[in-house]
């Protein structure tokens, strides 16, 4: 058992039919599944057990019923199959006759996908795990398999049957990823750090980023602020910035009637350890130069200009990143941090000219000898982008909501499952 409470894919008995769920929902363009860091990942989990002779049959999910991303895993098992580098077999099936007639026909290391668990009625909605236990679904696949090996850590905040109804009823384990993402991404709330510990929040879910920053004040010795959350922190240190130029975007006003009293109050308690931008950056053909307030030059859309904060006297443009001045002491901060945690990119690093706020934070992590984690799709996939390597942090994680649950030391039901699981 590991030290997280739950046995690993170390503690499972040899030569078991193990079913295994992953977490491979994925972005759909035109029908079909694309590529990401999900399949690369869970890869290595599905290889080990294939490799140790195991028979190995996957379950994961994607989209939801209603969405246009809710499709088939019939592509998914050929992109987790290249990673793999093994044959897989994909049943268009969650738990009759063809599921099972496949299960039971597997030889040692033969590896079978089953259709996506969404389309069986008992995996949605969320209930208590005995409940979930109790579905056809859980019971007939139950009875067709050894144990259960819980990979999908990104998926582990939802109480749904195919994450916590198979740990009441079948010896389970946690996967590589699970292992790995619990043990990293609670590391802030359970480790303890001698030198400076260091977060930087941004995105576009500011109450995501207000909630984190509350419930880990005390943990984290300075928070650096970008993204619609930096807006609103400045807003509430009395600059006009964080509001909707366009009310149909509904990006800041909804969030700051949300939690206005919430950040005021990080804001008072917590002031110190709060650092804002100094400078923010805009498109030049939006805002031209701005009557002479410190934004530059006029140009394209796509042309980069930067105003100081304090020469800001209206919001008339949107802002897109923080400015080269705040990018740099940012990067100075983490460069004396022992520990440096992310949330959210600084701005909207898929346009070159405004990536510089998430690029040069990124940048001081790798070259710095520190703890790292960073977490949200978004940071994570800029990583890539900007000719950087996951090798030179200490964890890139690819769970969202779960990733935010885990810093806010809120439960993981698929988690609590395992733990319980191995407690009996």
């Amino acid at each position: 058992m590991s030290t997280h409470g739950f046995d690993t894919l170390d503690d499972l008995a040899p030569d078991q039919r193990v079913l295994v769920r992953l977490d491979l929902n994925s972005p759909i363009e035109d029908g079909k599944p694309q590529d990401n860091r999900r399949f690369e990942r869970h890869a290595e989990t599905v290889r080990e057990l294939a490799d140790a002779g195991h028979r190995v049959v996957l379950l994961a999910h994607q989209g939801r019923p209603g969405r246009d991303d809710f499709v088939s895993l019939s592509g998914h098992a050929d992109i987790l199959a290249d990673h793999v580098g093994r044959d897989i077999e994909f049943v268009a099936d969650t738990h009759g006759d063809p599921a099972t007639d496949a299960i039971d026909a597997l030889e040692p290391g033969e590896i079978l996908l089953l259709e996506n668990t969404r389309m069986c009625d008992d995996e949605l909605p969320e209930a208590d795990p005995a409940t979930k236990a109790d579905t056809e679904f859980v019971r007939t696949l139950a009875a067709h398999v050894d144990a259960y090996v819980n990979d999908a850590y990104s998926a582990a905040h939802r109480s749904h049957a195919s994450l916590v109804g198979f740990p009441e009823v079948l010896p389970s384990y946690a996967g590589r990823v699970m292992a790995t993402e619990y043990a990293a991404n609670t590391a802030i709330a359970s480790r303890e750090f001698d030198g400076r510990v260091t977060m930087v929040v941004g995105g576009t879910k500011a109450t995501d980023v207000i909630e984190v920053m509350d419930a880990l004040g005390e943990s984290v010795d300075d928070f650096l602020l970008g993204g619609i959350a930096g807006e609103l922190f400045l807003r509430a240190a009395g600059h006009p910035v964080g509001f909707d130029l366009d009310p149909e975007a509904d990006l800041y006003d909804t969030q700051w009637e949300r939690n206005h009293d919430l950040i005021e109050q990080v804001l008072d308690e917590r002031g110190e350890g709060i650092t804002l931008a100094t400078d923010l950056a805009y498109a030049a053909g939006e805002g031209g130069d701005r009557d002479g307030d410190g934004g530059g030059e006029s140009g394209g859309d796509d042309e980069r200009a930067e105003v100081a904060v304090d020469d800001i006297d209206g919001k008339d443009v949107s802002f897109l990143d923080i400015g080269t001045d705040t990018a740099e002491s940012y990067a100075d901060v983490i460069r004396d941090s022992e520990a440096v945690f992310v949330k959210g990119a600084l701005g909207v690093f898929e346009e070159e000219a405004f990536s510089v706020g998430t690029v040069t934070v990124l940048e001081a992590i790798a070259e710095t000898d520190c703890f790292s984690v960073v977490g949200g799709g978004d940071t994570s996939r800029a990583i890539g982008m900007y000719g950087l390597s996951e090798a030179d942090f200490g964890h890139v994680s690819i769970a969202g909501g779960a990733y935010i649950r885990a810093l806010t030391g809120q439960s993981l039901a698929g988690v609590e499952a395992l733990q319980r699981a191995a407690g009996r």
